[in-house]
């Protein structure tokens, strides 16, 4: 018997791709693709899935995320894969802790894509030890701490420093000194700038 897959996935190359994969593999069954993550509960409801290639950015928006993580309570022995080429600082770690059973790389991973829903299907969690690296100005994304990540995904928003302030629980002084941190690392002259190319490159990516 074939372990049932449902892909999550708005681009049609990558869903193509891994139609593909499956269909040729003699240990999963193909069940059906969809491109938005907001309905993938309902198809759960509906027919038997054994494990989810979920993205984390789909049609109009829908988080992949907060898609695992609803799955996830209503049929938690669904295996559920996050599967992204978007360096997303806080992707892994909510990941984990939504209790997503394994991460991967669509770019750069060594193990292949079966690989790791085989190794899912035997109970075991694959997780990349870090992001990728980004380069950013004349920083790269591993030079920035958490706390600076944090600020400058609400800077994406376009939230004032008292209104990131208030967000993150921290003083206004805080927020300008990591933005200070962050404009001198990256040589940025402009907090238009550092948004901007923050936004693009898929450093910081704040959820709808």
């Amino acid at each position: 018997m074939k372990y049932r897959v449902l892909i999550v996935e708005d681009q049609t190359i990558p869903s193509e791709l891994f139609r593909i994969y499956i269909e040729s593999s003699e240990e999963f069954e193909y069940a059906f693709s969809l491109s938005n993550a907001s309905t993938a509960l309902s198809y759960c409801e509906h027919n038997h899935i054994d494990l989810i290639l979920m993205d984390v950015m789909t049609d109009l928006g829908h988080s992949g995320l907060l898609a695992a993580e609803e799955i996830k309570k209503a049929f938690p022995e669904i295996k559920i894969i996050i599967v992204t080429s978007i360096p997303e600082y806080s992707w892994l770690d909510r990941s984990r802790k939504i209790g997503v059973d394994s991460f991967w790389y669509k770019d750069g991973e060594k193990k292949s894509l079966i690989d790791i829903m085989s190794l899912t299907m035997k109970g075991e969690h694959i997780y990349p030890d870090q992001t990728p690296i980004v380069r950013i100005g004349e920083a790269t994304s591993r030079d920035f701490t958490t706390r600076e990540l944090d600020v400058l995904k609400e800077l994406t928003t376009g939230d004032t420093n008292a209104e990131i302030a208030k967000t993150l629980c921290i003083s206004v002084p805080t927020v300008k000194s990591h933005i200070q941190h962050l404009m001198e690392k990256t040589g940025f002259k402009t907090r238009t700038q550092l948004v901007s190319e923050a936004r693009g490159l898929g450093i910081v990516i704040k959820d709808k």
